[in-house]
This record gives C-alpha cells, structure tokens and sequence, in this order.
C-alpha cells in the first residue's frame, strides 16, 4: 500500500461520518496558533499566526490520485495544527474539487476568520466546523492559550462575519471541559449571536491531560442548548451511533500521532 504523508483515514467521525482527511499545513509537526490545554496531539511544535505555504498543492492532489476505491463521506481538512495557516488553504479546496466529488469540510479554530482572505477560502468549502470553546477573553488564554495578539473579540468578529456571508452549513465545535462547563449560559448568548446551522457539544475522549466530561454532565448541556436555541441543531460526541467498520489507508502510528485513535 502507498505512504500517505498529507491524506489518512478515512476514519468513523461523529460529525462527518467516514471522513478523510487532509493536512494542509503541519508536515510531521504540529503548527498552530493554539496550544490548548485538551490537545489530543501535544505541545504545538511551531507556534505561530503567521500564514504559511509548507505544503505545495500539488502534493495533496497526486495524493488524492493515489487512493483506492473508499467510502468517504467529506474529505476533511483538519490535520497536526490549524488548517488556516496553509496560505494555499483555498487553491487546495479548489483543486480537491477538481478530482473528487466528495463534499469539503474544514474543522478551523477560528483565530484568522476576521481576515478576508481566510472567509474567502473557507467559504469554498461545504461543511465549516468552527471551534468556540472560550466565552470570554480570559477563558481564551486558560483553555486554548493562543499565540500573542490574538483576541477572543477578533475570533468572536471573525466567526459572526463568516456567518452573514456564507452559504454554505457552518457549525460550532465548543469543547467542554470542568473549567467552563458551569458557563452554559454565556455560550448560549454567543450561538444565538452567531447563529450556526449546528452547534457540536464536544468533550476530550482522546488521550491527553484533561479529563472528559460524564455522559450525564454532556447531556444537560445539551439540552439545555436545545431548550434556548430555537432553530440550530445540537449534536453531541456522546450522541449514541452504530458503530462502522471503514477501511483505513492510513496504519495505527499515523492515526494515533495524528490523534484519531487512542
């Protein structure tokens, strides 16, 4: 079988179903603008909010082209880092496009979604999964520790103004955690400010330092978020599925430092 350097899985996702998915940026190292206290991957090797080209275009489509037969859902870019930061974000869509008739998803932490030219990108997608987790500027700095100069209110804008403009399903990821589970109502104002197709109600299952949240714990939050936004659909991590057996390109060590399995 082909080594896959950029492109693994697919693997069973409970928001995406069997997702493939594509690393745009980080090239066997994490690269993020977030270091956050839940990362399933680890400490951010390359810690930056500065945009970059690290992988050519060309490099994803031949291995776009290398794939057997698969069942995938979305093809998915996501990967050791945040996807945003690959300055060719959008040329890659474009070209994945091109090849594949799978719908795109882009699972983004939100930090550059104020800058035209990522909503631009991001907005050539089909699914946009956008990660709120802090509800205030001091709860941004405790759970996701981002890179100097960026601002809860700038990731705040940046999601806001992507709402108004994009045509195509944008949820919110928020990832509960003890810190602010207690804070259910602030992220309620946030989503009916927002106002996403979806809001995805997360908690660490993967392997790192913080504990999950108990079924019980995710459940209320849940429905709580049912009971007060009218409109938008609430899913959970802990949401019962039956359970898939997909077929992987990708070995063990690749899902596990790419932190989809345990």
């Amino acid at each position: 079988m082909h080594k896959f350097k950029y492109i693994y899985g697919p693997v069973p996702s409970w928001r995406l179903g069997s997702s493939l998915g594509v690393d745009p940026v980080s090239k066997g190292r994490k690269i993020c603008n977030f270091d956050c206290v839940y990362c399933q991957i680890g400490k951010t090797d390359l810690f930056t909010k500065e945009r970059i080209k690290n992988i050519e275009t060309g490099e994803i489509v031949a291995e776009l082209a290398k794939l057997p037969p698969l069942k995938i859902d979305y093809i998915t870019f996501s990967g050791a880092g945040e996807p945003t930061l690959a300055v060719n974000l959008g040329e890659m869509i474009k070209a994945v496009k091109l090849i594949r008739k799978e719908p795109i998803a882009v699972i983004t932490n939100s930090s550059l979604m104020l800058l035209d030219e990522v909503r631009k990108e991001l907005a050539l997608a089909d699914f946009v999964i956008a990660k709120l987790d802090a509800y205030s500027p001091g709860s941004l700095q405790e759970i996701n520790r981002p890179a100097k100069g960026i601002e809860f209110g700038s990731i705040l804008d940046g999601i806001r103004k992507f709402r108004e403009e994009y045509k195509g399903k944008l949820a919110l990821q928020i990832m509960f955690i003890q810190n602010n589970k207690q804070e259910i109502d602030k992220y309620i104002y946030l989503a009916n400010y927002i106002k996403p197709d979806e809001i995805q109600v997360n908690t660490p299952l993967r392997n790192c330092n913080i504990r999950p949240l108990m079924k019980e714990d995710i459940r209320k939050i849940k429905n709580d978020f049912i009971c007060a936004c009218k409109g938008i659909n609430i899913v959970s991590v802990y949401d019962e599925k039956d359970p898939k057996v997909i077929k992987s390109i990708s070995d063990e060590e690749t899902l596990k430092r790419r932190g989809k399995i345990k």
